[in-house]
C-alpha cells in the first residue's frame, strides 16, 4: 500500500552523527557523515517529499524528548529509522524506545528503513509515491 506523497508528510528519524562512535565504523568520520546525510536530505526535498529530519543523541531518554518535539502536532503516514539506530547492538534499547514512542504518537503509521543515508530515498519510495501532477 502506498500514499501519494503531496497529502504525507514523512518522518526521518536517525542518529545524530555526533552520537556515533566512529572508533567503531573503519573508513568513516562525523564530517563524512555529516555530509552524507546532508545529501541525502537533499534528494529528499528535490524529489518533492515532504520530510521533517529528526537526529537523535544515543542517549535514550534526551532522544525521546528530541523525538517528541520533531513530531508534535505532525501526523505521519511514514517513519524511516536509519540503520545507524537499528544495527548497532549498543542501540538497541533507543531503536526499541524511538519504535514505542512513534507508535503512541501515530498508530498504524508505516516504518520503512534504509542501509545508509544514500538508499534513505528509496527507502522512502517503497511507501510513497510522488504525486501524479
Amino acid at each position: 500500500m502506498n500514499v501519494t506523497s503531496g497529502t504525507t508528510t514523512i518522518l526521518s528519524v536517525g542518529l545524530h552523527p555526533t552520537a556515533l562512535d566512529y572508533s567503531r565504523i573503519p573508513g568513516l568520520d562525523e564530517e563524512t557523515l555529516t555530509a552524507r546525510i546532508a545529501a541525502g536530505d537533499r534528494a529528499l526535498h528535490d524529489a518533492g517529499l515532504d520530510v521533517v529530519s529528526c537526529l537523535l543523541p544515543a542517549d535514550p531518554d534526551t532522544a525521546e524528548t528530541v523525538l517528541r518535539g520533531c513530531a508534535a502536532d505532525t501526523p505521519f503516514a511514514v517513519v524511516m529509522i536509519g540503520a545507524g539506530l537499528r544495527v548497532s547492538p549498543e542501540h538497541t534499547l533507543l531503536f526499541e524506545r524511538i519504535v514505542n514512542v512513534v507508535n503512541a504518537l501515530s498508530p498504524g503509521v508505516k516504518y520503512c528503513f534504509n542501509t545508509s543515508p544514500e538508499t534513505t530515498l528509496d527507502a522512502i519510495r517503497r511507501w510513497v509515491q510522488p504525486k501524479v501532477r
